[in-house]
Formats: C-alpha cells, structure tokens, sequence
C-alpha cells in the first residue's frame, strides 16, 4: 500500500478520489468527442446521397480529408488562438501544443472535433463545383482562425462575450451560426451550380445514403450536447446531461414531426410527405437547441425545435429567391437553426424572458441578440475575405466542363468521347441523330456534354430511368 499523504489515510483518500474525478470527466470528453467524430460519416453520407453520382468521389475525399487536415491546423494554431494564455480577445499560447499542460489534452481533442464540424458544414454549400485546392485552404482557415477566435471570445476563461452575458452552452452560435454564414457566403461567392435555377435542384443519386447520414448526425448530436457539459464527476452532472440529451432529441422531434405534416397539406411547397424537408427540419431543431440545451423544460425544446424549422424553411426560400444556390441548405439549418437558438437562449430557456419577465431576462436577451450579431459579423467578414480571395485568384470554382463531365472524372463503366466530340458540335457521337435526339440505349452517357459552335456547353438531362437522356441543343 503506497505512504499516506502527510501521513494521513483520508488525505490519500481525497488525493485518489480527485484524481478519479479527472480521469472520468477527462474519459467523458474522449468518449463523446469520439461519437461526436461519427458526424463526418454522417455529413459525408448525407452530402454524397444529395448530389449527383459524378461528384460523390470528390465529396467523400473532402469529408475524409476534413478530420485529418483541421486535426493539423488546429494543433498548430486553432486551439492556442482559442484556449492558450491570452487575453479576453485572442489567446496566444501553447502553439502546437507546445507548453500544454498534460491535463488539458482531452479538452484538446474535444475542442478539435468541434471545429471540425463547423468546417465540414461548408463543404455542403458548395458541392458539386468547389475546386479540391479551395477545399484544404478554406478547411484549414476555419478551423486554425475563423472558428478559435469566436471560440475564445464565448468559451475561454475571461473570453469578452461572455463577460458581457452572452451564453451559449454547445455552439448554436459559435459553431452552427458562424459556419452556416460562412456557408451563406461560400455559396453565394462561387455561383450556382451550372442550369441550376433554370432546370430545378438536380434530385440526389441516393436515397438510403441520406437517409444514414441523417441518421448518423441525429446520433452525433446527442453527444455534441450532452458532452458540451465538459465534466461528469460533479454531484448532478448525470443528470444535467441527461436533460441536455432529452431537451436536444425533443428539439428534433418538434422540427421533423411539424415540418412533415406541415410539408403534407402543402405549406412547404407541393403537398406531400417531403423527404428532404423532414430531414432538414429535425436537424435544425436540433441545431436550435444547442444554445441553452440545459436550461429548456422539455416542452420549451419540443416548441424551439418548431419554430426552428419554420425558420428553415424560411431561409431555404429565400436562398432560392437570391438564387444562391446551397445544394445542402447548410445556411437555411446551421445559420436559421443557430441564430434562432442563440435568441431562444434569450426568451425560452427557465430564466427568460417568456418564462420570467424581469430586468435581468431582458438583460440576457438582448447580451443573446447583441453576441448573435457579433458572431455573424465576424464570419461575414472573414467569409468575405476568404472566398472572394479564392475567386480573385482563380482557385475557387472548378470549370465549367469538369463541372458537367463530374468531378470525380468519367468512370469506367461511362464512354470516352475523342476530342473532337467536344471541338465540333456539327459531329455528333455515334448515336446521336440530331442535337435535340432522345436515345434510349442502356449506357452510363451522363456526364457527356457537347459544345455548341457559339461555345457554350448545353448538358445532358438524365431521366428518372437512368437510361434515356435529352440532348438540349442549343436551347437555354
């Protein structure tokens, strides 16, 4: 048996349980870090289920690549900017983990997934078109500067908003909101997807892969919320987890219940049991319940998680009045679901302003509002800088004949058409009889595209069977 500390067996006794206590919190950070990790399957699935077959390669690698390349960046420069020593604006210690104390690596690791997440979002708004370098220099920008220093000013001990009274218990603002502005303006800077507004959203290439991703982010965000906590060995905390698991659930079941019905008598659009919608909705009630995800009665969770699916279906529209064309609604549920749930911080959690009127409720609404509008400003600017940079540089956007022949490139079991397919439009490929021919041979000629004599591209448009096509010679 090992010496007592100063001689006395209860002094051991305390030094053991204190050291179990960090051991515990720090396996229930690693442990909800690592189910929060399952996301990026989840957004890979979802993103590659929603686009067509010929970029599903591309939006793979980049989920794929996204752990790996914010894991580096983050090391380097994210998590000193966010949590090293510093002042109430910015840190500026332990770079590249270097000074670390040992006990703060799970908090690390924790913290990094979390700005993981908010760099992949991104790569949804722009699929389908993004060059693959604009990729890594967008993912390692926000996760190494744009998403820390939001962090530190709201998580870091001293950080100026929460000072000011500002509170967001798992990132309906810090994470949510700032990455769908950024997705707002990544989206809005590259343009639509070729004939995008003129022909309607290309459907998805796979329904049971949206279906899992859906499922596998509903999984990741019980632990996104419960382990925002940070602790579990303190009197209580089990069950203030549990209410955050219960409250975020609750949350989505109000979006994707409302939304679904809402969708059948035809306030979303046409009147029909939407897929895509209920998915989405249920994700930004849960999005919206990340903000005060411990403070809300279970009812209040259920009604957040309503009104945050209304305000997607808001912002989905009005992405499509604006033609900015966001083939995930990354912005309608990350940028809708995390500003309504910064505000409903303010108005529906125990202490605000619809359950306690009071100075104080007032107060904390408005410190809610004022932080909201901070953060938003922040991406913008950022965003701004970012993704205009890319573009004034040629980087950005991939062209315009990889955009209709596919990212990924033709496929094996897809024909290669010899140069001059493409150079002289008055030669048609052999089954082709004239520019405006339907052909209904069994070929994978998806991804063909012939360039018409004027010089612009007019793109195949594939049929539900997947095997006859439309030539759009010549029409716009």
């Amino acid at each position: 048996m090992a010496p007592a500390v100063g001689g006395n067996d209860t002094d051991l006794l305390r030094v053991q349980l204190e050291s179990l206590m960090v051991d515990v919190d720090d396996f229930f950070m690693i442990t909800c870090g690592i189910i929060i990790a399952v996301m990026q399957a989840g957004f890979a699935c979802l993103e590659a289920g929603a686009i067509h077959a010929k970029n599903v390669t591309n939006i793979l690698l980049k989920n794929y690549l996204d752990t790996f390349i914010c894991c580096v960046f983050y090391w380097a420069l994210g998590y000193a900017l966010a949590y090293g020593p510093g002042d109430k604006f910015i840190g500026a210690g332990w770079w590249a983990s270097v000074g670390l104390p040992a006990e703060r690596n799970a908090h690390w690791f924790f913290q990094f997934i979390f700005a993981a997440t908010a760099a992949t979002i991104v790569s949804g708004a722009v699929a389908e078109r993004c060059n693959f370098i604009a990729y890594l220099i967008y993912s390692a920008t926000i996760s190494a500067v744009i998403y820390p220093i939001a962090s530190h000013w709201v998580w870091a001990d001293g950080g100026w908003l929460a000072e000011m009274g500002y509170s967001d218990f798992a990132g309906a603002g810090v994470v949510h909101m700032l990455a769908g502005t950024l997705s707002f303006i990544a989206a809005q800077s590259i343009g639509p997807r070729i004939d995008r507004f003129k022909n309607g959203a290309p459907p998805g290439h796979s329904t049971p892969l949206v279906s899992l991703g859906a499922l596998l982010l509903v999984v990741g965000f019980l632990a996104f919320n419960g382990g925002s906590l940070g602790h579990i060995s303190h009197p209580g905390d089990s069950a203030v987890v549990a209410q955050v698991i219960n409250n975020t659930i609750m949350g989505g079941s109000g979006g994707a219940i409302v939304i679904l019905l809402a969708s059948r008598i035809g306030f979303c659009g046409d009147k029909k049991w939407s897929f895509m919608n209920t998915i989405n909705a249920g994700l930004a009630g849960m999005v919206s319940i990340c903000g005060g995800a411990d403070q809300f009665y279970p009812w209040a969770s259920f009604v957040v998680g309503i009104v945050g699916s209304f305000v997607y279906i808001i912002i989905h529209h009005s992405c499509i009045k604006l033609k900015v064309d966001d083939p995930l609604d990354c912005t309608a549920v990350h940028f809708g679901g995390g500003f309504w749930g910064v505000l409903a911080t303010g108005l529906l959690t125990k202490n605000g302003v619809l359950l306690q009127m009071s100075h104080e409720s007032l107060e904390m609404l408005w410190h809610q509002f004022a932080g909201a509008m901070i953060i938003m400003v922040w991406a913008a600017i950022t965003g701004i800088i970012l993704f205009y940079g890319l573009k004034s540089v040629h980087l950005y956007r991939v062209s315009a004949q990889e955009e209709l022949q596919g990212i990924d490139g033709l496929s094996h079991n897809e024909v290669t058409y010899p140069p001059e397919a493409w150079k002289m439009p008055t030669t048609l490929p052999q089954g082709f009889q004239n520019e405006n021919a339907v052909i209904g041979k069994p070929s994978y000629v998806s991804n063909l595209n012939i360039l018409h004599k004027q010089g612009k591209f007019y793109p195949q448009r594939q049929t539900h069977d997947n095997m006859a096509f439309e030539m759009r010679g010549g029409r716009e």
